[in-house]
This record gives structure tokens, C-alpha cells and sequence, in this order.
């Protein structure tokens, strides 16, 4: 009798991998040689070289964006003692986190965004240079429901100032916003503005004073475009218990016109810090209209970001184009997140780009560059006997700047080798056989368009 390995089994003896004694064992404990079925989670996902080439191409234009600015990129653990990051993203976004016991006994959690370990950072770091301008971009991480653009692990971009009150700050971070979705060939977008004091003032108009009533509505009202001003009106009613007066007044708020900022400036008339709000606001808007940047801006005051730790200004950016995919970018004023950790309490004003949801809308777009390979040349190998010329053909290439390789296939068919060189999307092949060989020269031709041309090898770094 042989077990699953295939090995002759003897009664009492230790299997030779290690893995007990082979008569004691089932068969179904014996995985060494088990098949395990290829998956993966949920909300998770593979990106292949065609995805990953677009995907560093995209972040590094970003990259060269908050550089532009004056950003410096800095970078964090992916896990985090979760007491860190309770207090920081309210109810709903605290049922989100991976959390769990690790193998010390710690209770820890993945980051779910890159805001808090920066204020993190900045509590345990006192000597920073202020104001301290920081970008990141690293995955994170939340157990929500996965859907269109949506994933449990995606990557974010961060951008933000720390240390700098006022106006300048959030107009010079909508700049960054702006001049990113430019670099990606972005030209329709909105971004929806608004400023978290409309709701103070708003719920102190509604005599709602106790914390997670309000942080309720605020979230409630924040799902606007996706459930409607009925249910949203019905859920304040059921979950928050408003009366008819406060969903009269919660009505009227919703009948604001989009954008229209002196409508706004009416309404909360009686309302003061929702009037200190506006006011804020307005004159962000007014410098935005200085630095040339106001014409993408719109005022929108049933913006709320669900995260509790906004101060001030908060903003949205959705795609004309593909209003239905939610926002690509977002961010806003959370001034005094570092108090959280017992440190001074630092004005601050961010953006965080949703990198997958981005490039998920580009690539339904049409606008991202999509290959299989950065190769840009193949260098056939014309028989074993020229292994070492192509070789030799390639290091030249790459050493002027071309993305060579050299074909490695078992078979030097010139056939397989064209063959393998359309599929990967490869645009150029050389190819050197004896004559070329003695003139000193390479044949590279054009799979685009089939045309040949024979050059030196610093002659092909040119032609390219």
C-alpha cells in the first residue's frame, strides 16, 4: 500500500517529510503534496502587469504633483496599537477596522486611512519644522461592503499641511487636488465644497446637543446621493427621532440651491456658527477666485464626510463623466487631531486621493496607457551561437536609456519570437544574424507597421 505521496508505506515509521508517523496519519492531515484551490478574498484584488505599469504610472505622476507643491513624502507602519485609532472615524467607520490580537497579546489594527498615523507621527515627533508639509501613499485598509470602484484594501495618496490656519492653506491643497487630476488628462470634474460648521450650527439650531445624535445626522445627511431626501428625511426621524420641526428645518437646508453661497448665508442667518461658517467659507472661495482656481469649486452644502475628526472645510471631488463612481478625491480641515495624543493642537488641511476607485474611472475612461510590458525592444536571439551578441545588443540598449530584453524562450524560432513580441505588446524588435554581425549594424523593424531599418545600436536608441 503506498500513501498519497507515493511512497511505500511501513507500519510505525516516520514519513520522510517530517509529518508523523505514516500509518497514525489520515490521509486528508497529509498535505505536503494537497491541491489548494487558487482564491482570493473578497474585496481583494490581483493587479497584473498590464494594471500595475498604468497603475505606477498614474502614481507617479501624482507623486511628481505633491513634489511640485513642496510635499515630502513620509511613510508609516500598516499596523497600529488600536487604541491609536479608536475616537477617529465614529461609529460606522470603527466597525471597519481589521482589528485583532496579534501573537504578543497586543490588541492592534490595520491603518484605515493615512490621517491619523501623520498626527500620530507628528504627537511623538515636537521638533518639526512648521508649517510641515508631508505626502504618502501606501495601501489601507476597511472591512466594508465591496462594490463598483470599491475594495477592502486599496491605496490612498495623502497629501498635507500641518501647522497652517486660514484660507491659504486649504486653497493651496485644492490647488494640489486640481493640478493632479490635470497630470492624469482629467479635465471634467467638480469638486463639492462645504464647511463643517454649517452643521454645528445646523444641529445646534435643532437643540441637538448630545454627540452621537449629531455625528448621526451628519452621517445620515452624508448618504444624500445615495439613498435620497426621503429616506434621509424618514431615517432622522426613526433612528435620531426628529419632530416635525426639526425635519421642517432639516428640509428647508436640503432646498438650498447647490453653489449658491449668499442662499446659504440666508438661511443660517439666525444660525451663528453656522453664519461663522459661511463667512469662512466665502472667503476661501474668494481666494480660490484670486489664484484661478474657483471655476472648478462648487459650493455644496449637503457635503459632510462621514469621519468625525473635520473641523472646517471639507470637500468631494466626483468625475462628470462618472458621477456614479463617488468621489476620487477628498479631504478637508481637522485642526487639533494631534490634542487626540496629548500634543499641541496643530492647525491642519489635507487631500486623499482613492487611488483604485481613480484608476478604476480612468481605465473606464479610455485615458491610461495600457501595455503588458515596459519592454520597448525585443532582441531576438538568431540561434544559440549569437546568444552572447544579443545579450551584449541589449546592455547597449538599456545603457542609452532603452527598455531592452533578450528573448528567452527555449525555441529561437524567429516565428515564436515575432509571435511573443505582438502579444506582450512589445513595439520594436532587433535582430542581428551573421551578415549583420560582420557589418556591425542590427535589422530593427516596427511590429506596428512592419517597416525595417538597419542601424547601428546607438542609431536604434535614437530611432526610439
Amino acid at each position: 500500500m503506498k500513501c498519497r505521496l507515493g511512497f511505500t508505506e511501513n507500519q510505525g515509521k516516520i514519513c520522510r517529510f517530517g509529518i508523523g508517523t505514516c500509518s497514525d496519519l489520515p490521509q486528508k492531515l497529509c498535505g505536503v503534496m494537497a491541491k489548494i484551490q487558487a482564491r482570493i478574498l473578497k474585496g481583494f484584488r490581483d493587479y497584473l502587469p498590464e494594471d500595475m505599469l498604468a497603475r505606477r504610472a498614474m502614481l507617479a505622476s501624482v507623486e511628481a504633483v505633491f513634489r511640485k507643491f513642496g510635499f515630502a513624502p513620509l511613510d508609516t507602519p500598516a499596523l497600529e496599537y488600536t487604541d491609536v485609532l479608536l475616537g477617529k472615524y465614529g461609529e460606522e467607520g470603527e466597525k471597519l477596522l481589521y482589528r485583532f490580537e496579534d501573537n504578543g497579546g497586543r490588541d492592534v489594527a490595520l491603518r484605515y486611512d493615512l490621517t491619523v498615523p501623520l498626527a500620530r507621527v507628528v504627537a511623538m515627533n515636537g521638533n518639526l519644522p512648521m508649517p510641515f508639509k508631508r505626502y504618502h501613499i501606501a495601501p489601507v485598509w476597511r472591512a466594508e461592503k465591496p462594490g463598483r470602484g470599491r475594495f477592502r484594501e486599496f491605496s490612498q495618496c495623502d497629501a498635507d499641511i500641518i501647522g497652517a490656519p486660514g484660507s491659504a492653506a486649504e486653497v493651496d491643497i485644492l490647488s494640489v487636488g486640481m493640478a493632479i487630476l490635470d497630470a492624469l488628462d482629467v479635465k471634467e470634474f467638480t469638486i463639492h465644497v462645504n464647511h463643517r460648521g454649517v452643521f454645528d450650527g445646523l444641529l445646534d439650531g435643532l437643540e441637538l446637543y448630545e454627540f452621537e445624535k449629531r455625528a448621526h445626522v451628519v452621517r445620515t445627511i452624508d448618504k444624500l446621493d445615495k439613498i435620497g431626501r426621503e429616506k434621509v428625511l424618514h431615517l432622522l426621524s426613526e433612528e435620531v427621532g426628529l419632530d416635525s420641526t426639526g425635519l421642517e428645518i432639516i428640509s428647508g437646508f436640503l432646498d438650498i440651491p447647490s453653489g449658491d453661497i449668499d442662499a446659504a448665508e440666508s438661511f443660517f442667518a439666525s444660525m451663528p456658527k453656522a453664519s461663522e461658517a459661511i463667512a469662512a467659507l466665502k472667503a476661501t472661495f474668494n481666494l480660490a477666485e484670486q489664484a484661478g482656481i474657483a471655476s472648478r469649486l462648487k459650493a455644496n452644502f449637503a457635503v459632510a464626510r462621514g469621519l468625525d475628526y473635520y473641523t472646517g472645510l471639507i470637500y468631494e471631488t466626483t468625475l462628470n463623466a462618472l458621477p456614479d463612481i463617488g468621489s476620487v478625491m477628498s479631504g478637508g480641515r481637522y485642526d487639533g487631531i494631534t490634542d487626540m495624543f496629548g500634543a499641541q493642537a496643530h492647525p491642519a488641511v489635507g487631500i486623499s486621493l482613492g487611488v483604485d476607485r481613480l484608476f478604476a474611472a480612468l481605465k473606464e475612461l479610455g485615458t491610461l496607457q495600457l501595455a503588458s510590458t515596459p519592454t520597448q525592444v525585443l532582441v531576438a536571439v538568431f540561434n544559440e551561437d549569437h546568444l552572447s551578441d544579443s545579450f551584449q545588443i541589449a546592455q547597449k540598449l538599456r545603457d542609452a536609456g532603452v527598455h531592452a530584453e533578450v528573448f528567452l524562450g527555449a525555441s529561437y524560432r524567429l516565428k515564436k519570437q515575432f509571435r511573443y513580441a505582438d502579444r506582450m505588446g512589445i513595439p520594436y524588435i532587433a535582430i542581428q544574424g551573421p551578415d549583420e554581425r560582420d557589418e556591425g549594424i542590427v535589422t530593427l523593424r516596427c511590429l506596428k507597421d512592419g517597416q525595417e531599418k538597419k542601424l547601428s545600436v546607438d542609431q536604434i536608441a535614437n530611432e526610439i
